[in-house]
């Protein structure tokens, strides 16, 4: 087999720093959620927190991460290769200024409206008053971190552009060093309470997440102060390339926006079923989350502004070079993760979850959950690189038809399936109509040129070796439950084990990455 050469570029060295950090962020987001599932399981506590912060978390991504980063960054670049380093922080002036006055309204008027808000999104806990007035509690006060994590992502974005990428990656560790903490707190104050309510196992998880934003915000402007990169907020009103990049921003907007009503309609209708299909949903998404942070999130992030740059020089050719180089380290690291999660959910989830108020109920639910979104974790890979292809080259228009039409099939699939199967319905409605987007974006890209056929041949011995993996790890599954009685030390030989053979397997036929060894 030809080897696959991989240069040694800026993509790769973002890649690097962001998927170092993030790891380390997934791994403590990890260890969160066990404290979370130790605590609160997957009741009606775990339930109105989770509630509660999907708010927030809306409007971040679609204010920060999921578009403004998106458009921010090819107007950077173009702004500073067009004129210079000055104007581009000017630009970046005008966009912070604008992003905290508009979003500090926005946050005044959702605190104002929470009690009308929350029922919307979860219209099923009506049935249960504590949930619902906890959740509008919890929902107030973890609102105006949407405002302080836009800024986060607006300044990280910035350090982006310039190469410095592993800040940004290394904030959210931050977020889960707080909550680890009020977790912590949670757990040794809990025996100590006599009245143990939904407000008094919460409060302290919504308190942490203020402040880790606060944090966060500190910690980056060290950073930015040190590279002299930091902003002034002295606003000189909108340029011609804010105007430019605030147009782009409304299809952006509108198309991470799409992205997060799926998870939203999943969130409304899981409200209806019996109590903990939200938080089986949740903790079944955060382990699909541990790779697709650290292989897709980290290559979209190293991605976006090394094509930006190529698009402003017009270099067509590179873009879809680099393209296809990182489509085959995303599908090298994501394919194997993969073929893990749907052969050993069960066990990893009860090796990792399986403690204190989280039950054998639980853990079934969620190890369900876990597979139906497991089988879409290659298709959300590939889409964070295709959409970079897209918002570098200025067309988030494609992007907002083709996740309004994923947003639509979404919900028809889970409102269909979820009366057959349930909470799993949920999820696998989500991971079919992902899916669908990235075939969609994928023929895009080949009648652009940026996407070549002979990008997929390349993946074909990382999909043999992957399902040779699959079998021994369900076989030594099979024999290892036989030895040992605590769950956890099966996870920790099979993460061994599998990295072992899947490695073993791609240095000895021959696809092995050249230079993967020094990049990542």
């Amino acid at each position: 087999m030809t080897k696959v050469e991989l240069s040694i570029n800026p993509v790769m060295r973002g890649f690097r720093q962001v998927g170092f950090f993030t790891g380390i962020s997934r791994i403590l987001g990890l260890i969160r959620d066990i404290l979370f599932a130790l605590v609160l399981g997957a009741g009606a506590a775990s339930d109105a927190f989770l509630v509660a912060l999907k708010l927030p978390n809306l409007f971040r991504r679609i204010t920060a991460e999921g578009a403004l980063t998106n458009v921010f960054l090819p107007a950077y670049e173009t702004v500073a290769a067009n004129k210079n380093e000055k104007s581009a922080l000017q630009l970046v002036t005008e966009v912070q200024v604008l992003l905290v006055l508009s979003l500090s309204f926005l946050v005044i008027v959702f605190e104002l409206l929470m009690p009308y808000i929350i029922p919307l999104l979860a219209p099923g806990f009506k049935a249960t008053a504590d949930r619902l007035e906890t959740a509008i509690l919890l929902a107030r006060i973890t609102m105006p971190y949407l405002v302080m994590i836009s800024l986060v992502a607006l300044w990280s974005a910035l350090l982006n552009t310039h190469r410095i990428f592993w800040p940004g990656a290394a904030a959210p560790i931050l977020l889960n060093l707080a909550l680890i903490v009020g977790a912590g707190g949670v757990f040794f104050s809990a025996g100590q309470l006599t009245d143990k309510t939904l407000l008094s196992l919460t409060l302290p998880l919504a308190v942490s997440v203020v402040i880790a934003g606060f944090l966060q915000l500190l910690f980056l402007k060290i950073i930015l102060v040190k590279h002299q990169l930091m902003p002034s907020w002295r606003w000189r009103g909108i340029s011609d390339a804010s105007k430019k990049m605030w147009r782009s921003f409304v299809p952006a907007a509108f198309s991470a926006g799409s992205v997060q009503i799926n998870i939203f309609v999943d969130m409304i209708l899981a409200s209806t079923l019996p109590i903990g299909a939200i938080s089986w949903l949740y903790y079944g998404d955060r382990i699909t989350q541990l790779p697709l942070g650290i292989i897709g999130i980290a290559l979209g992030t190293a991605l976006l502004p090394h094509l930006s740059r190529l698009h402003a020089k017009g270099e067509r050719q590179e873009m879809a070079k680099s393209l296809s180089n990182s489509l085959y380290l995303g599908g090298f690291f994501a394919l194997p993760a993969t073929a893990a999660l749907l052969v050993s959910s069960p066990i990893i989830i009860s090796g990792i979850f399986g403690y204190g108020a989280f039950d054998s109920t639980d853990v079934g639910a969620t190890a369900s959950a876990l597979i139906a979104y497991g089988i879409g974790l290659p298709a959300f890979v590939a889409q964070k690189l295709f959409q970079s292809v897209f918002y570098a080259s200025n067309r988030p228009a494609i992007i907002l038809r083709i996740s309004l039409a994923t947003v639509a099939v979404n919900i028809i699939l889970s409102v269909i399936l979820m009366q057959y199967f349930g909470h799993i319905g949920l999820a696998l409605g989500t991971s079919i109509a992902i899916w669908l987007g990235v075939f969609c974006q994928a023929i895009l890209l080949f009648k652009d040129q940026y996407l070549s056929a002979k990008s997929f041949p390349k993946l074909l011995p990382i999909i043999l070796s992957c399902i040779l993996m699959a079998v021994i790890l369900k076989l030594l599954n099979i024999w290892l439950t036989t030895i040992f009685q605590t769950d956890i030390y099966i996870v920790i030989i099979l993460v061994i084990a599998g990295l072992c053979v899947y490695f073993g397997m791609a240095r000895i036929a021959g696809f092995w990455p050249s230079g993967l060894l020094k990049t990542v």
